[in-house]
């Protein structure tokens, strides 16, 4: 089992830990802030001792990184994480914008059917089915969203579960969610965002994300 700090301390930069396991160019850690893709969250960018991670992917209740087939890391040996912070803080205001607008969505739609969703440092996107299109509503969610982020109120992130690794975040007077993601302390740290309407399909709608910096 991977010790994940960056539920513990999203904000953390960096890590001194030992190597777990090596299978080839897989290598597992015994604590890590190095987030792995999970709920439309993209992976963290970084490295091992200046090794640079290729790819990180969640198995149970492991991280396995994926490293150059040179890397020369064995088990039992001290590791130095660096991750890519300007992409992780990207990554978490981006997320927070992504699940406030999702559950405002909800709200006004009384839950249309999500069918995707990505959150990348670029932008983050949700698509739903719907038969008409979502242009209309995105001021009003735009609105409704920004009173959350001016709000600077705190952001709760914690198990629901310890044992199965159930996490949720929560902001209280608007919403607690399901979501293992990294996340922010306060609200107001997301800043400004713009939404944007996609048409991807007939009877598929997409709203687009981006921050405003």
């Amino acid at each position: 089992m991977t010790n994940k700090i960056f539920w513990k301390d999203p904000y953390k930069r960096n890590l001194e830990t030992k190597v777990s396991s090596v299978d080839g160019s897989i290598v597992t850690l015994e604590d890590t802030i190095f987030y792995a893709m999970s709920g439309g969250q993209e992976s963290d960018f970084g490295s091992f001792n200046k090794i640079e991670v290729l790819e990180a992917n969640k198995k149970e209740n492991k991280i396995l990184y994926t490293l150059p087939q040179n890397h020369n890391l064995k088990k039992g040996d001290s590791v130095f994480i660096e991750i890519d912070w300007e992409r992780r803080y990207k990554l978490m205001r981006l997320h927070f914008s992504a699940e406030v607008v999702l559950e405002i969505i909800n709200e006004l739609l009384q839950t249309p059917t999500r069918i995707g969703a990505n959150i990348s440092p670029l932008k983050a996107r949700i698509d739903f089915e719907l038969s008409e299109s979502i242009s209309t509503l995105l001021p009003n969610v735009y609105s409704k969203a920004k009173e959350i982020f001016d709000g600077n109120s705190e952001i709760i992130s914690d198990f629901s579960d310890e044992s199965k690794g159930r996490r949720y975040w929560e902001v209280k007077g608007f919403s607690r969610v399901p979501c293992g993601g990294t996340h922010l302390k306060r609200t107001n740290e997301v800043g400004d965002i713009k939404l944007k309407r996609k048409n991807i399909g007939k009877g598929k709608e997409r709203v687009e994300i981006t921050l405003v910096d």
